[in-house]
């Protein structure tokens, strides 16, 4: 396949599921023979939080030949700027609920020279980009659970396991729940925010129950709750709606949205199911089976063919980090760096 598919990714040194899926999907396009590169400003930056080897662009600006694909997060969309006139373009939508955050009233979306093609993650954010963009036809492009990395440990502990980064305030009352219900004695509780990939993947495979929480505002899919599943964890929480397919899984209970003391409930529950063991495998095989490179790789190959089909040619691209005082406006408080990092 000619020309280079090029990741815009932004410099963030804490953990976001986000940017590693973009360097994963550079990875698995290069395994498929398709010359993909992350682009980042700062020569030879690196993330710290996960292993990262992919190869990598630097600099602000980049030449594009007829046949590249410029591929930037939905949050680098910001009125007035057009990354890379005239170019081949993908804006990939990991969120929907998020991804007119400082477009919403674009018209028509997202103001750019050519019409960009639109990839997202979820069945919910092909239904939910479909209606809201009507002319655009979302590309579903799956995301992929590392069951390598993600696996049962040597052994299971009594512990209930959530991460508090996305709603830190409910997360001090679910503790609360927990520590003062008597079936929680012997039980630990663990928190995993802050810490790096290859330590929440360590500790899930321990875990009995994971809770998942995800953000108030929506999740495009929701990778805590897979990559929970895959290592072997019983899970409840909300769906954020993105990650409502996750949820027909055997070891996944949902929760209605704010009903902390029944995530509670399920979660201690959960701890004393008698059919356990088998449910737990049950699980890690339906996100195995769904979630893997094949059925990634086969998608990106896919997506990259029909951006490269619609017009565009050759066009300077600038990096999203030019304007990114006026991307994160937008946004709430971010998380705090991972220590040493």
């Amino acid at each position: 396949m000619a020309g280079r598919v090029v990741y815009a990714s932004f410099e963030m040194q804490f953990p976001l599921g986000g940017i590693r899926v973009l360097s994963q999907q550079v990875a698995l396009l290069r395994a498929a023979g398709v010359e993909a590169y992350r682009w980042t400003p700062t020569p030879g930056f690196r993330y710290t939080w996960f292993d990262d080897d992919v190869p990598t662009l630097s600099g602000m600006t980049l030449e594009l030949d007829q046949d590249d694909v410029l591929l930037l997060p939905e949050v680098a969309v910001a009125p007035d700027y057009d990354p890379a006139p005239g170019g081949h373009t993908v804006i990939y939508s990991q969120g929907h609920y998020i991804t007119f955050l400082g477009t919403a009233d674009v018209e028509p979306y997202p103001g750019w020279a050519t019409r960009p093609a639109l990839w997202t993650v979820s069945q919910a954010g092909v239904h939910m980009l479909r209606r809201a963009l009507p002319g655009f036809e979302p590309h579903l492009v799956p995301n992929v659970i590392d069951a390598e990395l993600f696996r049962p440990g040597a052994e299971r502990i009594r512990r209930v396991a959530w991460m508090s980064r996305k709603r830190p305030m409910e997360s001090t009352l679910l503790r609360r729940l927990l520590r003062s219900d008597p079936r929680s004695q012997g039980v630990e509780l663990h928190d995993i925010n802050g810490v790096s990939h290859e330590e929440v993947a360590r500790v899930l495979g321990e875990t009995s129950v994971f809770i998942a929480l995800g953000s108030p505002e929506g999740e495009g899919f929701g990778l805590p709750a897979a990559e929970a599943m895959a290592a072997g964890c019983l899970v409840t929480g909300y769906t954020g709606g993105g990650g409502a397919e996750l949820f027909d899984s055997p070891s996944a209970w949902p929760i209605a949205e704010l009903a902390t003391d029944e995530l509670a409930d399920k979660a201690l529950e959960l701890l004393d199911r008698p059919d356990q063991d088998d449910v737990r495998r049950a699980g890690r095989q339906w996100v195995q089976d769904r979630y893997n490179t094949k059925t990634a790789t086969d998608a990106l190959v896919e997506g990259v063919r029909l951006a490269r089909a619609m017009p565009g040619g050759a066009a300077t691209a600038t990096h999203p980090a030019r304007w990114l005082a006026e991307i994160v406006k937008h946004f709430p408080k971010q998380p705090e760096p991972v220590a040493g990092s």
